[in-house]
């Protein structure tokens, strides 16, 4: 007995022991882990703003991560958030570009890239002033897409950047349009008073001048005016900046430099004589013709006189800088002069009219009207004539070159396009007056009196 309770009570023992299941369930198999959630991706395509071209090999980069574009334009960057990031797109021979997509909206968004060398920046198209676009490949005959009013005599024609146009009026108003559908984006009342000058693209700010003698500068975004700089004369010349530094001449006959950035003059030259002409700068040398009828040429770094030539008559219109020589137009002379870059007389041409329209300047070629109404292309070598086509009015605006096209503005109210090598009459447009064209790699823009008319060819 005493034996069999022994056996009963080690059987209850082990019953209870901390190794055996019996009558408990078993223990769980331990949690997996968490899977890790899916990586999203976001889509950027990158097109040519001009030509609607899909961008190949642009760099995407959306916050610290980065891709390239496929053949179709197209770069995929992984993102576990679609929030609104800053985007940056670069590729080989466009302008970079920094934007806020809202990928939270549209994982799938479109970047438009521009060529510097299809914008229309200053007057003149670049610092050399030869009024002539050499990369646009649009020719008419043209189809008018939209126009749109000015809201008064518009005597400078609009620069063009990155799908926007800047545009000013008679009355010192600057607009900025919408190249793709003319639609307004801002409108910026500077002053008072007349504004016979075309502003310049520097970087994302706008340089305006004033006849009330001042200098502005506005976002390009927004039109805000962010600084202002008073000549305290009257400023006809168009801008040219290089450096930050804006070079111009005004009617009180003195040429300035102004550093934009400090908001200092860097120098001035005192040539005597009124001022209306725009800067030309190639070669280490800044040009500029005043009312003495003398071409000046400038140090662009201190304002010292190279030196000087006469022209016979006083300069209005600007000088082109092209081939190593250096085009003058002469108002009261009626003539055409030209000079080597290092000063050198060459030759002049005299036509018994106003010269008041700057010289375009197209494979050693020079092309120009004046008030009897003519438009002319002579020879860059020699002045010689090559071709002459009147227009029934004055011409008074430069005139421009455009993918061979060369074009004049007239008082008769009509832009005409001539083939720039044979003289045959391409396009007779039924607006104009002054200056005739800019526009960028996807449309031109035709300028009349008041309106701008944007053209593509049909």
């Amino acid at each position: 007995m005493r034996r069999l309770s022994g056996v009963l009570l080690a059987a209850l023992v082990a019953g209870c022991g901390g190794g055996a299941t019996v009558g408990r369930a078993p223990a769980p198999p331990p949690a997996p882990a968490p899977a890790p959630k899916p990586v999203r991706a976001v889509l950027v395509t990158v097109v040519d703003g001009d030509t609607h071209a899909r961008v190949r090999g642009a760099v995407v980069r959306v916050g610290g991560r980065a891709a390239r574009t496929d053949a179709r334009g197209v770069a995929r960057i992984p993102l576990r958030r679609h929030v609104a990031l800053v985007t940056r797109v670069r590729a080989r021979g466009y302008l970079e570009r920094e934007l806020r997509l809202p990928f939270r909206r549209r994982p799938r968004s479109t970047v438009r890239l521009y060529r510097p060398a299809l914008q229309w920046p200053v007057y003149g198209v670049d610092a050399r002033r030869t009024q002539a676009q050499t990369e646009i490949r649009l020719r008419p005959p043209f189809r008018v897409l939209w126009s749109r009013g000015t809201g008064s005599l518009t005597e400078f024609p609009a620069v063009v950047s990155e799908g926007v146009a800047y545009i000013g009026n008679f009355h010192g108003t600057v607009t900025a349009l919408a190249m793709a559908n003319g639609r307004l984006l801002w409108r910026r009342e500077t002053h008072r008073g007349k504004m016979a000058s075309s502003p310049a693209v520097w970087g994302d700010r706008l340089v305006v001048h004033g006849m009330d003698g001042a200098v502005r500068v506005l976002d390009r975004a927004t039109g805000r005016l962010l600084a202002r700089y008073r000549v305290g004369s009257p400023v006809e010349s168009s801008p040219i900046v290089r450096g930050g530094v804006d070079y111009f001449g005004a009617w009180d006959g003195r040429v300035y430099a102004l550093d934009l950035r400090r908001r200092r003059l860097r120098w001035t030259f005192s040539s005597g004589c009124k001022i209306t002409s725009s800067a030309s700068i190639a070669g280490g040398t800044l040009y500029i013709g005043d009312y003495c009828g003398r071409l000046l040429a400038l140090s662009p770094a201190t304002g010292r006189e190279r030196w000087s030539g006469a022209v016979g008559g006083r300069i209005y219109g600007t000088p082109a800088v092209a081939g190593g020589r250096v085009f003058v137009p002469s108002s009261t002379g009626g003539s055409l002069t030209a000079f080597s870059t290092g000063g050198r007389f060459l030759w002049r041409r005299t036509f018994g009219s106003y010269v008041y329209s700057s010289p375009a300047v197209w494979r050693g070629r020079v092309f120009f009207g004046a008030y009897d109404g003519v438009f002319r292309a002579v020879s860059a070598a020699s002045g010689r004539t090559l071709w002459s086509v009147p227009t029934g009015g004055a011409i008074s605006g430069a005139a421009v070159v455009v993918a061979g096209v060369a074009y004049a503005g007239s008082f008769a109210h009509r832009i005409v396009g001539v083939d720039a090598a044979s003289g045959r009459v391409l396009l007779d447009f039924p607006h104009g007056a002054y200056v005739p064209v800019s526009g960028d790699g996807g449309r031109l823009l035709l300028h009349g009196y008041s309106r701008l008319y944007a053209v593509a060819p049909r």
